[in-house]
């Protein structure tokens, strides 16, 4: 797990008894190249109650990547053995290569009222919404053209055209799960996607539901009055 920045410029208006309430789970997903790792880890470094959760992979680091902060990189035995033992919420395999979700840190953080932000494809987002359903919440990043989603893959320049054209295909059948998540986001702007993605984690953090301490508070104000 990577923990976000201590303090956070959004944080102005806490308040002792906002600390006492329940995590949540943030999926987010998107094809390769629609803008979710970039959404996601700019998020997890603004907002210091929210914790990326770092996934398990059995492909070998890109250029720059660095062990416990892209991915824990792991061998396909390494991995399956994780798997077997039940020690991963959520895992598939995408391209040939094996991803998963290790599955105690992210209980501790959710236990400490701390929430945990995903970038995770559709089929880890649907596993752990089905094992998680009250605690998880849905987002689907969705590239404003099909033009330009090739274009920001050919633009990273970390994979051949093999590997790219692989990604595409593989993006049409993940598009078509959009349908499932709570939320769409179309990324033609970055920092309006990455505005409506601040709302959206915000509007989730005050549901009553998440917040045992609203109550107390109540009637407080109640007995106040």
């Amino acid at each position: 797990m990577s923990m976000a920045p201590t303090s956070s410029v959004h944080d102005d208006h806490a308040k002792p008894w906002e600390t006492v309430r329940r995590g949540l789970l943030l999926l987010v997903s998107s094809p390769a190249g629609a803008g979710k790792t970039s959404l996601s880890r700019r998020l997890a470094a603004d907002y210091a109650d929210l914790i990326l959760s770092i996934s398990a992979t059995t492909r070998p680091p890109r250029p720059g990547e660095e062990e416990g902060r892209e991915y824990f990189f792991k061998t396909r035995e390494a991995f399956m053995a994780m798997a077997e033992a039940g020690e991963l919420l959520e895992w598939a395999e995408v391209n040939g290569n094996l991803y998963g979700t290790p599955r105690a840190p992210v209980m501790a953080t959710l236990d400490a009222g701390k929430d945990v932000l995903f970038d995770i494809d559709w089929q880890g987002a649907r596993q752990v919404a089905e094992k998680a359903r009250e605690d998880s919440v849905r987002v689907f990043v969705l590239p404003p053209s099909w033009s330009d989603l090739s274009r920001r893959l050919h633009a990273r320049a970390q994979d051949g055209e093999d590997i790219i054209r692989q990604r595409l295909e593989l993006g049409k059948r993940e598009i078509a799960h959009w349908s499932e998540y709570d939320y769409v986001i179309v990324n033609k702007d970055f920092d309006r996607a990455y505005a409506d993605l601040i709302h959206i984690y915000r509007a989730e953090r005050m549901k009553p539901g998440r917040n045992p301490w609203l109550p107390g508070f109540v009637q407080e104000l109640e007995d106040e009055a």
